[in-house]
């Protein structure tokens, strides 16, 4: 397998084992930053299956487990605006080049994840598909959805700075980690370009 191709394979990988339940916090996910660099990195239609494929993975085995060792009811419809909003962010990182430093692809993978806590709990407080009380069609409402949620689990406020931090953390190592394979590789190219000069510079001096 190619350098170039095993890098983002390996980190896939990694990144599907980091969402097993209780592995992480809650929604502090390597998701959110490995999409954005995808979109950065990827190319062709390896952009859109490689890490689509591999959320719809776990999500089957995860939901699965869910469903049928905890009697939960997993599968819901709204994952369907969560992967709207997780090509959303494959989309995004788009709009930046391998060749951008390392500090702007960290700038916009945390944009990123602020954006996708946003529009995923305003969706949440919109469609309301768990009929939380509080999230009533008011101002009142959407603010509490952004930053109490609902009784009896964690703030969401809670939730958007574990999005925040691993939305930085997994951009950061994701984008040094590209950046680092992309330097290894040019190095013999160099290496070999100081080889042959010597070999083209004897015949001049020959001829002299």
């Amino acid at each position: 397998m190619k350098p170039k191709l095993a890098l983002p394979v390996v980190l896939m990988l990694v990144f599907a084992i980091t969402r097993w339940p209780g592995l992480m916090p809650p929604n502090f996910s390597a998701v959110y930053g490995l999409l954005f660099c995808g979109g950065v990195y990827f190319t062709g239609r390896m952009t859109w299956w490689l890490p689509l494929g591999v959320l719809a993975g776990t999500d089957l085995v995860i939901c699965g487990y869910y469903q049928f060792f905890q009697g939960i009811n997993a599968f819901q419809p709204h994952m369907l605006m969560t992967y709207v909003c997780y090509a959303g962010l494959i989309a995004f990182g788009r709009w930046f080049k391998p060749e951008s430093s390392w500090l702007a692809l960290l700038g916009g993978g945390i944009l990123g994840a602020i954006l996708f806590y946003l529009i995923t709990n305003t969706a949440a407080w919109f469609f309301n598909p768990f009929a939380n009380p509080e999230y009533t069609k008011t101002l009142a409402g959407w603010i509490t959805a952004l930053t109490k949620g609902t009784a009896g689990y964690p703030p969401t406020f809670e939730f958007f700075r574990n999005t925040l931090m691993s939305g930085g953390l997994f951009t950061g190592l994701f984008a040094g980690a590209m950046k680092l394979s992309a330097a290894l590789d040019r190095e013999p190219e160099t290496e070999d370009e100081e080889a042959e000069e010597p070999a083209d510079a004897e015949p001049e001096e020959a001829g002299a």
